[in-house]
C-alpha cells in the first residue's frame, strides 16, 4: 500500500493525539506554575472534575459556552485558593489536603448533579454548549498540515499558546522570577523583602485557572457532557507531565505531546484487536515508565557531578 492510503490514518492518529494532549498540558502548565513556586498541587484531578461540572451548568443555564468557560475558571480559581487557604492559614498538610480535594470533588460533583437536575452520574438533562473550534485562515487550505493545524479546538490553541507564553513570564517578568525565588530560596525571598505567602497563593490561584480551563475541556470541548470521575487520572498524568517536562514549560508541552500519543497510539491499535484491557493501561503505564527512566537519569547526573 502507497504511503498516500495512510494519510488520513495518520491524520487521525495526529488529532486523536492533540485532542487527548490538550487537557493534560492545561493541567501541567497550571501543576508547573504551583511547583516553580514550592507547592505541589495534588488537587489538580479535583479541581479539573469540579470545573468540568461547573461549565456544563453554567453553559447550560446560561445558554453561553463562554459564560461556562468562565464559570469552570472561577471554579479552579477558587479552588487553588482554597488549598492556599488550608495549607498557609490552617496549616494543613499540603499533600493531605490535595488528597482530601480530589475526593471530595469526587463526590461532591455526583451530588451537586443529582441536585441541581436529578441526573445521576451524566448531565443526560443538560443542554450544554460546546466550545468553538477555530478555523485559521490560508492554514486551512494547505495539504496535509491544514487538517491538523486548523479546525482545533479552541482550547487546544489556548493550551499551547499557553507554552511560550508561561516560558516567557517565568524567566522575563519581574513576577515570574519572584515565583521562582519563592520556590528555590523561600527565607532569601523574605528577607529580600518579597511576601512569599502571597507568591505562593497567586501561584495555586493561576494553577486552579489552568485545571480550570482543562476541566472545561473535558466537559464542553472533548465531549459535550458531564460524566462522573470523568476527569480519569488525567490531573495525576498533567503532574507526571510537568516531572518528565524538567520543570520548564517547553518539557511539559513535549512531555504532554507524548502522554498524549500513546493513548491515541493505543486507542489505534485496539482497532487491529489488541485487548481492551492493555489499551486501557497504557495512558497510565507510559508516565510511570518515564519518570522511572527520568529518575534513574537524574541520579546518574548528581552521581557524576559528585
Amino acid at each position: 500500500m502507497s504511503f498516500e492510503s495512510h494519510i488520513p490514518d495518520l491524520i487521525g492518529v495526529v488529532n486523536a493525539m492533540l485532542r487527548v494532549a490538550t487537557p493534560i498540558l492545561l493541567a501541567g502548565i497550571g501543576a508547573l506554575l504551583s511547583e516553580r513556586a514550592g507547592v505541589i498541587n495534588l488537587g489538580l484531578e479535583g479541581t479539573m472534575l469540579s470545573s468540568a461540572l461547573a461549565g456544563v451548568v453554567v453553559s447550560a443555564y446560561t445558554g453561553s459556552a463562554a459564560l461556562g468557560l468562565l464559570g469552570a475558571i472561577v471554579v479552579g480559581a477558587m479552588l487553588g485558593a482554597l488549598l492556599n487557604g488550608a495549607v498557609e492559614i490552617l496549616r494543613a498538610d499540603l499533600i493531605l489536603s490535595g488528597v482530601a480535594l480530589n475526593l471530595a470533588a469526587s463526590a461532591g460533583t455526583v451530588m451537586c448533579l443529582y441536585w441541581l437536575t436529578g441526573d445521576k452520574g451524566m448531565s443526560s438533562s443538560l443542554h450544554s454548549k460546546v466550545l468553538p473550534n477555530i478555523a485559521i485562515p490560508f492554514v486551512s487550505d494547505i495539504p496535509l498540515i491544514g487538517p491538523i493545524l486548523s479546525g482545533r479546538n479552541i482550547m487546544t490553541y489556548v493550551a499551547f499558546v499557553s507554552v511560550p507564553a508561561v516560558s516567557l513570564m517565568l524567566g522575563n517578568t519581574t513576577f515570574g522570577l519572584r515565583l521562582r525565588a519563592a520556590g528555590q530560596d523561600p527565607s532569601s525571598t523574605a528577607i529580600a523583602g518579597v511576601r512569599v505567602a502571597r507568591i505562593r497563593l497567586a501561584a495555586l490561584v493561576l494553577s486552579g485557572i489552568f485545571a480550570g480551563m482543562a476541566g472545561a475541556y473535558l466537559s464542553m470541548g472533548y465531549v459535550s457532557w458531564f460524566g462522573a470521575n470523568m476527569s480519569g487520572g488525567r490531573g495525576f498524568i498533567a503532574i507526571a507531565a510537568e516531572v518528565m517536562g524538567g520543570g520548564t514549560a517547553y518539557g511539559t508541552g513535549v512531555a504532554a505531546l507524548v502522554l498524549g500519543g500513546a493513548e491515541a497510539v493505543a486507542v489505534t491499535v485496539q482497532s487491529y484487536g489488541a485487548p481492551s484491557e492493555l489499551i486501557q493501561a497504557v495512558p497510565y503505564l507510559v508516565p510511570v515508565i518515564a519518570l522511572a527512566f527520568y529518575a534513574r537519569q537524574r541520579q546518574r547526573r548528581t552521581a557524576t557531578l559528585k
